[in-house]
């Protein structure tokens, strides 16, 4: 347990997101005073003119601040906002800032991004590109300000580099779909989407099929209103492939049909798990105008994909992908986790090895997070062994890896709860780049999001605002309330225009 006492402020969140990169699993306590007779950890944050943080121990004060200088707001903030909205911005990040430290010192660790808990730090690069600055500039502004790790900071430099020069070439009238299926052939212990096991559903398939394809209709006629060209369509989930291969045929030419008039850069479908894949089900995906697809192994350890909650094997995954390729797929991606309880580096190098040989054209390389719609967030037990130290081992280790596959990052992006405070991040070799994993995370293009969970984004640059549009998560709500699904677009899309 952490007691934190606050005065002369509420930024919670922002305390919070400081302790919880320290402390995941401790619980925060709010309090008004120094409890009696004290043991453990103790926070007293006061924000006045200054912001000053204290830590104490068991009823001894370790840590007092030697010096609170001011911060000075980065050029890049300017003109984000009025002044009252810059000044609470300020003391925001200043608060991070005497937080970080003072956390620092407590467990003689220095997080490798720092005091940034965002979603997408790539954006903090774009603008300060878009501005002009130097190389050197950014890392040092991103190490001295963020206080990010130097090889972080070069990280984030060369992603944004290369998202910059597909982002700069894409017309400003363009969007890009996402076309949600929920459903797989089990659920994963570490997995919070929208996502059901189909076999107990088989019966409302059709359904929420018959739904989907009566919002793909109407959502079409609002692009095509709209004037919008699509420049990418992804097929997520879930599994898309666990569907049946009649149903996933029709969604697969329905979606062509509909959204390509010719601009369309590339179609992306995830056919993630061997178990839901055949040879007629990647026949039908080879004859269709699908592009890229991924078969994500998340680990290539039998033990670890059993722990999971995956039926099945490293073997599995490997014919799903040598079959494909002998079919003539020729952008293949695959998907791994660091971190995955019961697997340790000398595993998740074996997993890379298998990886080394198959030779996939892009590698994402996700570090486990423990998200609240998971299993894993009440499965402790299976946490046990998770140490930073070792998820940084086998970060480290994939990246090493995917240059020997002859790749380079090409997209970063992270989130809540991750482990080690480490990221997310997309490899591949030239040319294999994906248009919507970085429209999608950079947020420069509106996405369009069809099906259960989806979420519509619609992107407005020139305001430095975006619009979400939410469809429920419930396979069964979707089905009965599809017309309220496209009344919601209809409706924030005619407000906003």
């Amino acid at each position: 347990m952490i007691f934190v006492e606050l005065h002369d402020h509420d930024y919670k969140y922002q305390v919070e997101d400081i302790i919880k990169s320290f402390f995941y699993d401790e619980d925060i306590t709010y309090v008004g005073e120094f409890p009696a007779d004290f043991k453990g950890i103790y926070v007293l944050i006061r924000m006045d003119i200054d912001i000053y943080v204290e830590l104490w121990k068991d009823g001894i004060c370790i840590y007092k601040p030697k010096n609170n200088s001011e911060t000075v707001l980065p050029d890049w903030y300017n003109g984000h906002g009025n002044k009252e909205h810059l000044v609470k911005k300020k003391k925001r990040m200043l608060l991070k800032q005497q937080l970080y430290l003072a956390f620092r010192f407590l467990t003689g660790k220095s997080l490798p991004w720092g005091i940034l808990t965002g979603i997408r730090p790539a954006k903090i690069a774009h603008e300060m590109l878009d501005m002009n600055y130097a190389d050197d500039s950014i890392v040092h502004s991103l190490k001295s300000f963020y206080m990010i790790k130097e090889d972080k900071a070069n990280l984030l430099l060369d992603v944004a580099k290369k998202e910059k020069r597909i982002l700069d070439s894409t017309s400003p009238d363009s969007v890009s779909i996402y076309i949600g299926i929920p459903f797989c052939t089990t659920r994963c212990l570490y997995c919070s989407f929208t996502s059901t096991p189909i076999d107990p559903l088989s019966d409302i398939v059709k359904k929420y099929m018959d739904a989907l394809m009566y919002e793909i209709e109407k959502t079409s006629y609002i692009i095509k209103r709209n004037g919008w060209k699509v420049q990418s369509i992804y097929i997520g989930g879930g599994t898309p492939t666990s569907i049946d291969e009649k149903s996933l045929e029709k969604l697969l030419s329905i979606a062509v049909s509909t959204f390509d008039e010719g601009n369309i850069e590339e179609f992306t479908l995830e056919a993630g798990r061997p178990d839901s894949l055949n040879i007629d089900k990647l026949s039908i995906i080879k004859d269709s105008q699908v592009d890229r697809i991924s078969i994500n192994p998340q680990s290539m350890n039998d033990e670890v994909l059993k722990a999971i909650g995956r039926n099945h094997t490293a073997e599995d995954i490997e014919w799903a992908f040598i079959k494909a390729r002998e079919m003539g797929f020729d952008n293949i991606n695959m998907d791994i986790i660091a971190g995955l309880p019961g697997e340790s580096p000398q595993m998740f190098n074996k997993s890379l090895e298998r990886i080394l040989e198959l030779s996939p054209d892009s590698l994402t390389v996700h570090t486990l997070s423990i998200k609240r719609g998971s299993k894993l967030i009440y499965d402790k037990e299976s946490r046990t062994g998770i140490h930073s130290e070792k998820i940084e081992e086998m970060v480290g280790a994939a990246a090493d890896y995917a240059y020997k596959m002859g790749m380079k990052p090409y997209y970063l992006y992270r989130q809540k709860n991750i482990l080690g405070n480490l990221e997310n991040i997309g490899y591949c070799t030239p040319g294999h780049e994906s248009i919507y994993n970085i429209q999608i995370m950079e947020e420069k293009q509106s996405i369009i999001a069809m099906g259960a969970g989806g979420v519509t984004k619609m992107v407005y640059p020139e305001e430095n605002r975006i619009e979400r549009v939410f469809n429920v998560k419930s396979v069964g709500d979707y089905i009965l309330r599809i017309d309220e699904m496209i009344a919601r677009k209809e409706a924030i899309i005619k407000d906003l225009k």
